[in-house]
């Protein structure tokens, strides 16, 4: 189930709703509607709205740094606990990491300049803050100050988090970086989570979100450092059993039952490849239309890999079409393997038993 909504679309970036604000937004409505009325429950609506464009904006400066370096960022999906601006990768050189970081939090201190000088709103104001009774100018100007404090708060893959692997990359290897970056954000989302525990709920999600994404970001960098070296044929499986385009799925599923292959390059009469089955298409087909149904009304298009593409830019792609597996072909188009996460991540798991690892292929 696709779990967020696109709004909108800037200048290439989609900007998705995800569906829990919209619950979010809805139970501050009729909470506040409860307690005190239809003015009370519009304030509060405007508010929420506002602050999440003040987030859009912020997400926005991250974007718009990133694509001077030639990053380009298909989406970004708002929910309670934030903005995410999915980028296609971070840039590799640590000093335009740290100014694509920095970037977000620069805009919400624009936006509380902005703030301060249309509405007069001088130092002396935070001397004096009193939130509940402050007008929506002032909760704003709090706002985004509290969002620049706690977006550089050091917790990997956080801005500030990303502050502090930049830096460090500086100094050492990426790898190192990274990881000393995301053990320091995993400790941070125990505090989180804690906190969250003993004061406000949402902070338990934060810290869960922050253990995840930071563990998550650790094994893109391992992924990284190891596959620097390698081609998608050192990590391909070669060989693979090819279908046509005409056959039936039943010959489809004996060719899978026969072998540990999962992912099916299919061709014309011509041998030109035209899409690739997956095992989870090639069930569906089964069920829903027959064993005799041509393997080409249930394949999916594909994109095919030249053998000599680095590693990291093979996966970079397959990400970004939210594939799993791909085929490899020569210049003539001719199939010559299949690259699938599941192989790749068996080269890691060796990679990681054994640093230095020289696979067979790669010699």
């Amino acid at each position: 189930m696709n779990w967020s909504l696109t709004i909108g679309r800037i200048a290439g970036t989609n900007i998705r709703l995800h569906i829990t604000f919209l619950i979010f937004l809805a139970w501050i409505g009729i909470s506040d509607y409860l307690a005190g009325g239809p003015s009370a429950a519009v304030e509060s609506i405007v508010f929420i709205l506002l602050v999440f464009l003040c987030v859009t904006l912020h997400e926005f400066g991250h974007i718009t740094m990133a694509r001077r370096f030639g990053v380009n960022t298909p989406q970004v999906i708002l929910s309670p606990i934030g903005g995410i601006a999915a980028m296609e990768r971070m840039p590799e050189n640590p000093r335009q990491e740290l100014l694509v970081a920095i970037a977000g939090p620069l805009v919400n201190v624009g936006i509380a300049l902005v703030l301060m000088a249309v509405f007069g709103l001088g130092l002396g104001f935070f001397t004096t803050i009193d939130f509940d009774h402050a007008s929506l100018a002032e909760r704003l100007l709090i706002v985004n100050i509290m969002l620049v404090l706690f977006n550089l708060i050091p917790a990997f893959p956080m801005d500030g988090g990303r502050v502090l692997r930049a830096i460090l990359a500086m100094n050492m290897g990426a790898a190192r970086a990274t990881a000393i970056a995301a053990r320091i954000g995993q400790f941070f989302a125990i505090v989180f989570f804690v906190a969250g525990l003993l004061w406000n709920p949402i902070l338990m999600f934060v810290g869960v979100f922050i253990y995840l994404a930071a563990g998550a970001e650790e094994q893109q960098a391992t992924f990284t450092g190891f596959a620097s070296r390698l081609t998608v044929r050192d990590a391909m499986e070669p060989s693979p059993v090819v279908l046509e385009v005409s056959q039936p799925v039943s010959e489809a599923i004996d060719a899978l039952l026969a072998s540990p292959q999962r992912d099916f390059p299919v061709v014309d009469r011509a041998q030109r490849i035209v899409g690739l089955l997956d095992r989870d298409a090639m069930i569906v087909g089964l069920r829903d239309k027959g064993e005799s149904v041509p393997v080409g009304e249930v394949m999916r298009a594909c994109q095919p890999l030249p053998p000599g593409m680095p590693l990291p830019e093979a996966f970079t792609r397959m990400r970004a079409a939210g594939a799993t597996a791909e085929v490899v072909a020569d210049e003539g188009g001719n199939v010559i393997g299949v690259l699938t996460v599941e192989n790749v991540a068996e080269m890691m798991m060796v990679a990681g038993a054994r640093p230095g690892w020289r696979f067979r292929r790669s010699r």
